[in-house]
């Protein structure tokens, strides 16, 4: 390609509204241009990435046996309305009608649709296993649409879908996934983790999001730098503590703290470590009548460290509370007599259902709120001054330097971007659309489902949040809009210099290379900066001056300054630096 003939648009100022780095740099880089909230034009710079990206996604999904298809952007309610979908999925469905009134969705996933394609075509477990999957466009209507195509509404997605005879299948079926995807990202040439997830309302633990590390990113990654343990902050687990709790070497005392109503400003007044306090989370869960209304409500107390938080995933996995909420400040005073602030186990009004984190457990001699404004408790110990706890449980978010679960260290904790996610889905929709097969045994048996997406065009935005500096966007050769770019300096006045360029440009096309030759006349200075701006990893300069010496400029994105190279073997040199 030669850049006269291609289209180059860069800007040196980001638009007002690019919050992140990648939206800045792919604005400024010409790669999307915003057409409106959260939805943008693909530029064919950044075109070039995005089909870079769906082209080792495809290669690899083909070589771990998936067959590629596609469904449409638009579906029909009747399957969303099988599953429930239709009425659960919050504002970020974008429901429409057509002309006649019939309601259709904007597709944000394809769970429906490829259940039904297989529910009308397998019959028999000698189907069986397949594996169906797709590059499309999805529309999510995000109430508030940032980061450019980190969180954009319109987005393309490769979204795939394993339907197996049992369980065991299911589990091969997503191993396979697994392993694919570990391949997918390493060839992106990207620093990634692939850490363990919650699983959500279906439980079992297959289940891993593919994180790119960036410390932009919106998600925290736990790992252990001496182990393979990954995890991300809903999964986490939070051993309890090794030892024997302390035995009680305090009074109970009541202590005023006037207007200190969070454990760091107690933990300051009484000259203590925050971890010695205890912070009340008051909880509550309703009991529902066949219209859906709450008739009974139960009101939950969760105590943790007052230097912890709390994980929402881990409480919802609590025992009755499933659907919980926070409590009102009605339900809060009519329980404990008091306003929030100075909240505590002891005292009560009326009773109310305890969960103790692991670490509470264990303390000795802890503060809590008094139930009285401006006092609270110090000196409090578990079988003393109240029963030792019921339900102890993990409930709190890790922290660094916590122990490993594995046992093989402590834990640290990265920021992440999310770009894929493998998720074992067991027979949620094949019961939901009666998806059956007849099994050996000549009954009909559910289907076992695997679902397995990568954010294409996310990806890009995160690899530039990974790779940039203050010039530009960094590519890795992989996803790179072009790999080499040439730049030839005032070809117009030297013949010699447009021959160089134009052989080594023809040698390059000729070996397969994705090269782009910069015929455009711009100044060194201009042409440089666009290409650092671009991110092209490989810059190959012909001045004249060098090539009287029989030299040319080879510089790496990556590199300060730029180095001489015999001009002669220039394309075996190249040939090297892309292990051609």
């Amino acid at each position: 390609m030669k850049a006269s003939q291609f289209f180059i648009s860069t800007l040196k100022e980001a638009p007002a509204d690019a919050e992140v780095v990648s939206h800045q740099l792919m604005m400024r880089a010409g790669m999307i241009k915003k057409l409106g909230a959260g939805v943008y034009n693909y530029m064919p710079m950044g075109l070039r990435v995005i089909r870079k990206v769906e082209a080792i996604v495809r290669e690899e999904m083909n070589r771990a046996g998936a067959v590629e298809m596609t469904m449409p952007v638009i579906q029909p309610a009747e399957l969303w309305q099988e599953t429930g979908r239709f009425e659960k999925m919050g504002p970020e469905l974008l429901r429409i009608k057509d002309r006649h009134g019939r309601d259709f969705v904007v597709q944000p996933t394809s769970e429906e649709v490829v259940t039904d394609v297989m529910r009308q075509d397998i019959k028999s477990y000698k189907q069986l296993p397949k594996n169906l999957y797709q590059i499309q466009t999805k529309f999510r209507d995000e109430r508030r649409p940032r980061f450019g195509l980190m969180r954009g509404r319109e987005f393309i997605m490769k979204d795939a879908y394993s339907f197996d005879r049992d369980q065991a299948g299911a589990k091969a079926s997503y191993q396979v996934m697994a392993a694919a995807y570990r391949k997918i990202f390493d060839r992106f040439g990207l620093t990634y983790r692939a850490v363990a997830a919650d699983s959500g309302a279906i439980g079992g633990d297959l289940s891993e999001e593919f994180q790119v590390i960036a410390a932009t990113g919106e998600d925290a990654i736990v790992y252990c730098p001496g182990s393979d343990y990954a995890a991300n902050m809903e999964k986490a687990e939070a051993l309890p503590p090794q030892g024997v709790r302390k035995a009680a070497s305090q009074a109970m005392t009541k202590t005023p703290t006037p207007g200190k109503s969070t454990c760091a400003d107690v933990a300051e007044l009484l000259g203590i470590p925050l971890q010695t306090t205890v912070k009340s989370l008051v909880l509550a869960t309703d009991t529902l009548d066949e219209a859906g209304k709450p008739v009974k409500s139960q009101v939950w107390l969760l105590l943790l460290r007052g230097d912890h938080d709390m994980n929402e995933v881990k409480v919802g996995k609590v025992p009755g509370l499933a659907d919980f909420r926070f409590a009102t400040l009605a339900e809060i005073e009519d329980h404990f007599g008091c306003k929030p602030g100075y909240l505590g186990p002891l005292n009560l009004k009326k009773p109310v259902k305890l969960v103790v984190d692991r670490e509470v457990a264990a303390l000795a001699d802890w503060v809590c709120g008094a139930n009285e404004a401006d006092f609270h408790l110090t000196g409090v110990n578990w079988g003393r001054d109240l029963p030792e706890p019921e339900l102890v449980v993990d409930i709190r978010n890790v922290v660094a330097g916590d122990p490993s679960p594995d046992g093989k260290g402590a834990l640290v904790i990265e920021r992440g971007i999310e770009v894929g996610h493998v998720f074992y889905l067991g027979t949620k929709y094949s019961r939901a659309m009666n998806a059956t097969f007849l099994g050996e045994n000549g009954k009909p048996q559910f289907m076992e489902m695997g679902c397995y997406g990568i954010g294409i065009t996310r990806l890009p935005a995160a690899a530039i949040e990974q790779n940039h500096d203050e010039r530009g966007i960094i590519w890795p050769d992989a996803i790179a809009p072009f790999t080499v770019v040439l730049c030839p300096i005032s070809p117009d006045r030297f013949p010699e210099v447009e021959a160089a360029a134009n052989k080594l440009y023809v040698e390059l096309l000729a070996a397969g290379v994705d090269v782009i030759l910069d015929d455009r006349g711009e100044r060194p200075g201009a042409m440089f900066a666009d290409w650092e701006l671009i991110g092209v990893p490989h810059r190959i300069t012909i001045g004249d001056r060098g090539l009287k010496d029989g030299q040319l400029e080879y510089q790496h994105r990556r590199d300060a300054a730029s180095s001489k190279i015999d001009a002669a073997g220039a394309f075996d040199f190249l040939k090297g630096k892309l292990a051609l």
